[in-house]
């Protein structure tokens, strides 16, 4: 095991996304954090959080169960994601933690396309470790960490820290 992020390195890598994210979208109070469930829930409420320290704005969070639209899933689930808010004509910025195949992404998008139309959608990762099955991307990026495929990239958001097994 290894760890790849400490603590301290946590926080002032969401600190720095967070930034990104400000300069990146002239209006704040157009976006809507999506945290892809269960790991890029916490993240997507932190980045809420420091928006509102650095800026004043307060963001719409959500979070969004994707199971019934990966594509490794042959069951007809009847998962259909709703929000508090319309993401029509909205920034939706996804959150996760660890970019990998690209996969989870790629469902999470389809979830938001079937309860709108946003003006635009964006990832964020904290995580990057390659390995693309997708052409996917992320638009910020908390650290790439390139790993083979035998290796687990865990995302400990109660301990702070990054670690590769």
């Amino acid at each position: 095991m290894k760890v790849v992020i400490e603590p301290d390195h946590f926080t002032r890598t969401l600190k720095r996304m967070t930034h990104e994210i400000i300069e990146r979208n002239e209006d704040l109070n157009r976006i809507i954090l999506v945290g892809i469930e269960r790991k890029g829930s916490p993240i997507a409420r932190e980045i809420a959080s420091l928006i509102l320290q650095f800026e004043g704005v307060n963001v719409d969070v959500e979070s969004i169960d994707i199971s019934a639209h990966r594509d490794d899933n042959k069951k007809n689930i009847l998962n259909k994601s709703s929000f508090s808010v319309s993401v029509d004509d909205k920034i939706i910025i996804l959150v996760d933690d660890v970019l990998y195949t690209g996969r989870s992404v790629r469902a999470a998008m389809d979830a938001i396309m079937d309860m709108g139309r946003p003006a635009k959608i964006e990832l964020a990762i904290l995580v990057d470790r390659g390995h693309r099955e997708l052409p996917i991307r992320a638009d910020f990026i908390g650290k790439s960490i390139p790993t083979s495929k035998d290796e687990k990239v865990i995302c400990d958001f109660t301990e702070r820290q990054i670690i590769i097994k």
